[in-house]
This record gives structure tokens, sequence and C-alpha cells, in this order.
């Protein structure tokens, strides 16, 4: 499928798309950090541990009750101070799940209305968002800004699906790890500029709300440059999409079903967050990880991944990229069930960076070349929504077990899920026609200018 976009255009589009979903990104990494000492704010303005102190019948204290009735289902067990971390999980998961039922209604919406409409729509919402987190006093307010947040976001989506527009069949891939370097950059940079601006304090009654004012700042200055920066690239509004007689027009050769495609994305995630999720456990059992010391893994992980990304992935076809991260996933999987040692931990993040680097990546881009123009929103919005079902149920999961049976046992369940998933991409997954044709000179200048 080429693409009738020229070369200037292609290049202003990825810039425009580069510095958005960067500024997007920065936004909502500020948050990850300081979700323990947030939540620990609303529960001793709302729930205290005192027992002294006056019950009190909010939303939270409700929640924390549920919570502690899921806690006393363990036969290992878990100390008070794991209460935040949970709750921490459980946000995200709700999060993960609106993400999973909205993502296919913003998809369809911008294949009807276009691109650009269905972005400042999604980005009025993160407005709205993170302004509620900027008010939050209470945790019920709180609450909101992450629904809100949930049903409205929709960039990263649209981010691929602008991309894929602009990008014939061979320039797809480095398309997609493009953005997949928006990801590392931001998870490198975002938290620890998050961590910093929750120490000024500015509002009393909410004292993260520097943070979430320079939140706010970038969102909206993320929406004003899409205003004025970003054009329609969806190709029956642009005029792009040639009109065919029924003699000329051929069917899209479809070389992977959706199916397997969603599957396999809705199996990895579920595994492969499931980890993410329990890894701060595992490193304080078996090292005593502080906060910062988990916040300086996770840099690691984010800056390997940014190098490969930029160095490495944006060069493989989207297949070998797919197999190289998931066999890279299963290591680390088999590594972390037996580590011993901090060099040992570091190696398994390695290669947890190149899963990071490569996997979503590349199944977006084969998603892609199973799409026609007028219907790439919706697949790739379904897409997500498999993606961050895995990603929503995924951590509940995986924790039960770490928490039922132990560190070996999860390791080794969730070794055994990635080596099914491995087995559906090595000989399920085939390479689309297109996505490995060799470069011509020009092309090659194209995609080293293309920023």
């Amino acid at each position: 499928m080429a693409v009738a976009v020229d070369a200037a255009t292609r290049k202003r589009v990825l810039r425009v798309i580069f510095i958005s979903l960067l500024l997007d990104l920065l936004s909502f990494t500020f948050i990850l950090p300081l979700f323990p000492n947030l939540l620990e704010f609303y529960r001793n303005a709302e729930a205290p541990l005192d027992a002294s102190a006056p019950a009190s019948k909010t939303l939270l204290s409700s929640v924390l009750g549920y919570l502690n009735a899921y806690k006393a289902a363990f036969a290992r067990p878990i100390e008070s101070r794991y209460d935040i971390v949970l709750l921490g999980g459980a946000l995200g998961s709700l999060f993960s799940l609106l993400q999973a039922f909205a993502s296919p209604i913003i998809g369809h919406l911008s294949d009807r209305h276009g691109r650009r409409t269905a972005l400042l729509a999604s980005m009025a919402g993160n407005i709205l968002s993170v302004l509620l987190w900027v008010i939050a006093v209470d945790f019920r307010t709180f609450l909101a800004s992450r629904v809100v947040g949930g049903l409205s976001e929709g960039n990263i989506q649209l981010a691929t699906a602008i991309a894929t527009d602009i990008s014939d069949d061979t320039s797809r891939g480095s398309t997609m790890a493009l953005i997949g370097a928006c990801f590392s950059i931001a998870f490198t940079f975002g938290p620890a500029l998050g961590a910093y601006l929750s120490s000024v304090p500015t509002v009393a009654a909410n004292p993260f709300a520097t943070a979430a004012a320079f939140s706010l700042f970038l969102i909206v200055t993320e929406t004003v440059y899409l205003w004025f920066s970003l054009p329609e690239t969806l190709p029956k509004l642009t005029g792009k999409d040639v009109k065919k007689t029924k003699s000329e027009t051929k069917p899209l050769q479809r070389t992977n079903s959706h199916f397997l495609l969603n599957l396999i994305h809705f199996t990895f995630l579920l595994f492969f967050s499931g980890m993410e999720f329990s890894l701060p456990f595992m490193t304080y059992d078996l090292f005593g990880y502080t906060s910062a010391n988990n916040g300086r893994l996770l840099g690691y992980v984010g800056l390997v991944a940014s190098l490969l990304q930029g160095g490495v992935t944006r060069r493989l076809p989207p297949l070998l990229s797919v197999k190289t991260g998931v066999l890279a996933c299963l290591a680390a999987f088999a590594m972390l069930g037996r580590i011993t040692s901090v060099g040992g931990l570091y190696l398994a993040a390695t290669c947890l960076a190149t899963t990071s680097a490569t996997v979503v990546s590349g199944l977006n881009a084969l998603s892609s070349f199973e799409a026609s123009e007028d219907e790439r929103g919706r697949k790739l919005g379904v897409m997500r929504s498999w993606g961050q079902l895995g990603r929503g149920l995924g951590p509940v999961l995986f924790t039960s077990v770490y928490w039922w049976a132990g560190r070996g046992t999860a390791y080794t369940i969730g070794a055994t899920g990635i080596a099914v998933v491995s087995a559906l991409v090595l000989f399920g997954l085939k390479t689309p026609p297109g996505s490995v044709k060799a470069k011509t000179k020009a092309g090659s200048k194209t995609e080293k200018s293309e920023l």
C-alpha cells in the first residue's frame, strides 16, 4: 500500500507526532512515582490507621475495606505497608480497563471524522482529567481524574494511526519505533521530574498540586501545538485516496489475522505487565530496595530501551523485532525466578529493556499492514483495547500467584505463558509483503532526516 504523501509533509507530521507524544507521555509519567505518597496522603486524611481516630465513611475507606478482605484470602500474610501499593495497582488496572473499553470507540471515530478531530477531542478529555488532579483535595476527585483520563486517552493509538497514514510499507516499522522511542524517553525522565516537582509545595490542601499543575501546562501546550501544527492525515478526508474502478481495485492481501495479533498482544501484556508490577515487591524482598533504588532500576531500563529504539529497532523488520522482544522477555522471566544478586537483576533488566523496545511497536506495525485506510483507526484501536485488557488483568492475577505460591512459582508460570507467546510469534506470524523490501539510498536519507 503506497501512500501518496510527499517527503516534506511526512517529515513535518512525524515531527509533530514526536513532539506532541513526548509532551503527552512526560505528563502521563509524572504521577507514576507519586502514587505511594499521594495515596498515603488521602488515606491519612480519609481512612487513618490510628485506631483512636474516629471512623470515617468515605469512598476510600470503603475501597480499603474491600482490599483488606482480598488480602485476608491469601495463605501468606500481606503486611499493611503493601496496602498503598495494592491500591495503586488497582487504580492502574482501572485505568487500563477503561482504555480497553474506549480505544475501539476512539479508533472508529478517527476513521469516520478524521485523526485530527479525534485527537483534539481526546486532548480535551486529558485536560479535564489533569485539571481534576490539580484540584483533587480528596480521593473521590482524584478517582474521577483517573476515570476521565482512562476514557479519553487516545493519543498513543491515534499517533500510531497518523504515522501509518503517512508511511509506506518499507518505512512503517521505523516509524513505529520512533513512537516507541517517545515512551522510553518519557519513562526515563518523566518520573524523576514528577518526583522533583512533588517536593515543591504550593497548595497545602493538595501537596502534589505543583506536579499536577506542570502536567496540566504540558497537556495544554500539546493541545495548542496540535491545533496549529497537525494537518489531517486520513486519506479519505485529504483526497489522497484515489478512487479506482472495480477492475483496478486490488483486495487487501492479509498475511496475519487480526485475531492472532490481538491474542498475542493480550497474552503478552497479561504476563509482562504482571511481572512489571511485581518487580518492586521482589526487589524489596530480595535486596531491601527502596523507592530510589527501584527508580534507578527503571531509569536504566528506559535508557537502554531508548538507545535500542533509536539505533536498532527502527532498522529491524517488524516481525523480527517482535521475535527478538518475546525471546528476550522469556529470558528475563527465567532469570527473575532464580536471581540472587544485583548483577543478575540488572542482566534481567537489560532483557526487559529489549522487550520494551521491540514487541509492542512491532505488533502495531504488523497490525497496520492488515488494515485498509478506511478501517485502520478502528483496527489499531481494537488491538490496543486487547492489550489494555491484558495490562489491566495482569497485575492482579500475577501478584495473587506471587503471594499465594511464592516468587519461583509465579515467574515459572509467567515464563510458561511467554513461551506460549513466543511459539505463536515464531510459528504463527508471517512477514507481510513489502515490510522487508530493500530501501533505496534516497529512502534511507529520508529516514535519517525524518526529524
